[in-house]
């Protein structure tokens, strides 16, 4: 059974982690030994439901526990870095929610640590676990649009009214929405090579936890990601977003279209328009049930069998970088080399995408 402390009990953690962890408490798998938030009335509450002690009063002390094996890290965004760095020191495995740093320093000081660690180093988001990815991601790499040459990607919303840290430095909505398509559009057309993009500040105040607030960083942006071969791509995000209807991603190629419905995060199957055949085929959902926590499910079998995880810190060192070139290319107005490059996603090591793939076409299958 892995021990496991938690850092970070707030939104995050309370709906979604939660339930993740729940079916691994249950099956056997786990077991919460620490937790801390900075927010007693949250620790106390966690601390009951684990039945374990409230009385940390630091992140150190989850991080040290002799009884913690994996350190899932929900804190605010800025904090990441310096705490994924103090777990992979310990020797500890870890889960930390997006982006794993705010700066490529630390970022890059996480990817090297993490090739030396004991422990294994799972950044968020965990898109490319979908089901509904894995059969995109196989069809595209099958040919089954012919060779892409562009792409678009969308995810927004009107914005959190809770948590300060959202809108102050090392927050904004390339690092909390952004991320997401930045990180599915590399998994499927590979390392960037250039980034430009329109990033800024559309409503400079906000009421957040019930106050006015200055917004410090970025809430609306447009970035434009250059893949090398003349492919580019596109991802609009920001917390200005009220309402859309159109797919989480666009992947056009010179011999059909294929579409993700639904956002990356929450994926609702997909369509694909052949030249060949000149239809759409519809794949429906074939596992409404998915979560954008399974990477805290997948780490945990990771670790059982003795498996690299699928998701690399290298993919989200690269996404970071291609984040930050954005908003450097909404400042300056011009475009950004993108020095770094990521593994290929590869499902090989990971065999139950073939049945993830079987159950698309006959969902009595799965």
């Amino acid at each position: 059974m892995i021990g496991i402390g938690i850092i970070g009990l707030g939104n995050v953690f309370e709906g979604p982690y939660r339930t993740e962890l729940a079916p691994l408490i249950r099956d056997g798998h786990v077991k919460v030994h620490a937790v801390y938030d900075h927010a007693t009335e949250k620790r106390a509450f966690a601390a009951e439901q684990y039945g374990i002690s409230a009385d940390l009063t630091s992140p150190d002390e989850v991080i040290d526990h002799p009884d913690v094996e994996l350190v899932l890290i929900l804190a605010a965004m800025p904090a990441h870095g310096e705490l994924a760095e103090q777990a992979l020191a310990a020797g500890k495995h870890m889960l930390v929610e997006k982006p794993m740093a705010t700066d490529l320093g630390t970022a890059a000081r996480l990817v090297e640590a993490s090739k030396t660690s004991p422990g294994h180093l799972v950044p968020a988001p965990h898109v490319i676990l979908s089901p509904t990815f894995r059969s995109i991601h196989a069809d595209l790499a099958a040919g089954r649009i012919g060779r892409p040459t562009l792409a678009r990607a969308v995810y927004g919303w009107s914005g959190p009214d809770w948590g300060k840290w959202f809108y102050q430095a090392g927050g904004g909505s390339l690092f909390d929405l952004g991320v997401y398509n930045v990180v599915s559009l590399c998994a499927l057309l590979g390392s960037a090579k250039r980034v430009t993009g329109l990033v800024g500040t559309a409503i400079p105040e906000r009421i957040v936890e019930g106050e006015p607030m200055a917004v410090a960083v970025d809430d609306n942006a447009h970035v434009l990601i250059d893949f090398g071969n003349a492919c580019f791509a596109v991802v609009t995000t920001g917390f200005t977003i009220q309402k859309y209807r159109t797919p989480a991603i666009e992947l056009y190629g010179l011999e059909g279209t294929m579409q993700m419905m639904g956002d990356d995060w929450a994926p609702d199957g997909y369509e694909v328009w052949e030249n060949a055949t000149g239809a759409w085929t519809v794949h429906p959902e074939t596992k409404p049930s998915w979560r954008w926590t399974a990477g805290l499910a997948h780490l945990v079998e990771a670790i059982q069998t003795d498996r690299e995880p699928l998701i690399r810190p290298e993919h989200g060192y690269h996404a970071l970088e291609i984040m930050l070139a954005a908003q450097e290319a909404g400042r300056t107005g011009t475009a950004v080399d993108i020095a770094s490059a990521f593994p290929a996603v590869s499902y090989e090591a990971w065999p139950d995408v073939a049945r993830d793939r079987r159950a698309r076409h006959d969902p009595g299958s799965a």
